[in-house]
């Protein structure tokens, strides 16, 4: 009996001497990175894009297609950040960046039974203004969640574009909203942040052109876009 509570003894001692060694162990990195009002990072990721598709009232009675359909393309984003601290929990963030996108139409021409497939390439200049609402520190990590408003410019839209053979048109300026989550992970001399966020947006992107008839097929065409990033912040 005595011999089974040297046993437990020994062994809660052991605890917390390794619990003791641990703590020791731990520092906190970047101690003072909490108290700066504004700082700037890095910012690259994947992007996944695509459209939402409106009909006009004729496109059932259309004798061109059968079908349009949206899918998904993968793409990339570069970029930085400017991070400015409002209180202890809320930053204003801003994340110009390079966007670039594919989105891709489906579509079945009557009397064809093929698949045509439209590829629309952009090349965004993706300007987001974005509300940072973070939780308490807890030692070298952190969650938060974001939400705000974007602009972007399509540098690659062909709305102006001469040409016969194109098969649809789009503008270039569009706004919409942003909201996603992330964490930051401390390390000694910068914080990884992991991203993901929805990007929807908000203005019609067709260009009406008589001449070219999917695009009379299509009512209203939004983007939307799923967005993984990797921010490195100083």
């Amino acid at each position: 009996m005595n011999s089974f509570k040297k046993i437990i003894v020994l062994s809660c001692l052991l605890i917390l001497s390794q619990q003791n060694l641990r703590a020791q162990r731990f520092i906190l990195n970047l101690p003072d990175h909490d108290q700066k009002k504004y700082y700037f990072g890095l910012t690259f990721g994947l992007n996944f894009a695509t459209y939402q598709v409106s009909y006009t009232s004729s496109f059932v009675n259309t004798d061109t297609f059968t079908r349009i359909l949206p899918s998904w393309s993968p793409g990339f984003n570069l970029g930085l950040m400017g991070n400015l601290k409002l209180t202890k929990f809320i930053d204003l963030r801003l994340v110009p960046s390079l966007s670039f996108s594919e989105k891709r139409l489906d579509f079945n021409k009557i009397g064809y039974d093929t698949i045509v497939t439209k590829s629309i390439e952009s090349i965004y200049v993706h300007i987001p203004l974005q509300l940072k609402f973070k939780s308490e520190r807890i030692r070298n990590f952190r969650f938060y969640v974001l939400l705000g408003g974007k602009y972007d410019y399509d540098m690659a839209a062909n709305a102006r574009s001469k040409r016969n053979d194109e098969y649809i048109k789009v503008k270039p300026n569009d706004l919409g909203y942003e909201f996603g989550m992330g964490f930051e992970f401390y390390n000694p001399n910068f914080i990884f942040a992991p991203e993901i966020k929805l990007s929807q947006g908000l203005m019609n992107q067709i260009y009406k052109d008589k001449n070219i008839p999917l695009t009379n097929a299509i009512d209203q065409l939004n983007t939307r876009s799923i967005i993984i990033s990797i921010h490195l912040q100083g």
